[in-house]
């Protein structure tokens, strides 16, 4: 008996099982709880669940918590990086997706606990094992950050 939860296959859904199996962050690090509208080396949305219970709010900031800006690109990479693994069928055993570069990186209202944000990112190009993405988090309709970034697959072993 298989303890994976059930997915919707051919629904563009990626569950948590999935996206541990595709990507290596683990808790308190893994900033992505599941993903929709999975378009094979086009376009992802990931989703992440702010809670009051995320360890950074301890320090940022105790009286009024805020999520970290830089874990909030942080995310949206994460949400790229379920997009390559799955696109590129990527053997984690072996190899994992590294962030190369960040650029036209904007912060435009703070995320804070209770907040979903939803982080579309599409391809803008791709080039064997190199994407190159545009990604945004966003909080109902308002955005709260902005980026370009690329990441590349790298040999583990």
């Amino acid at each position: 008996m298989s303890r994976k939860a059930p997915v919707n296959e051919g629904s563009g859904e990626i569950d948590i099982t999935e996206i541990l199996s595709r990507i290596p962050h683990r808790y308190p690090f893994l900033l992505v709880d599941r993903c929709e509208e999975y378009r094979p080396s086009e376009s992802i949305v990931g989703i992440k669940c702010v809670t009051v219970n995320e360890p950074f709010f301890q320090g940022h900031f105790p009286d009024y918590p805020v999520m970290p800006g830089v874990l909030i690109v942080e995310a949206i990479a994460q949400t790229g990086a379920v997009l390559m693994s799955k696109s590129l069928e990527v053997d984690v055993a072996g190899k994992t997706i590294l962030f190369m570069s960040l650029d036209n990186c904007r912060f435009r209202s703070p995320v804070r606990p209770g907040d979903v944000i939803r982080m579309p990112v599409e391809v803008i190009k791709h080039r064997g094992d190199i994407f190159k993405f545009r990604g945004r988090a966003l909080v109902g309709d308002k955005l709260a950050a902005e980026c370009e970034f690329a990441a590349m697959v790298v040999e583990t072993q």
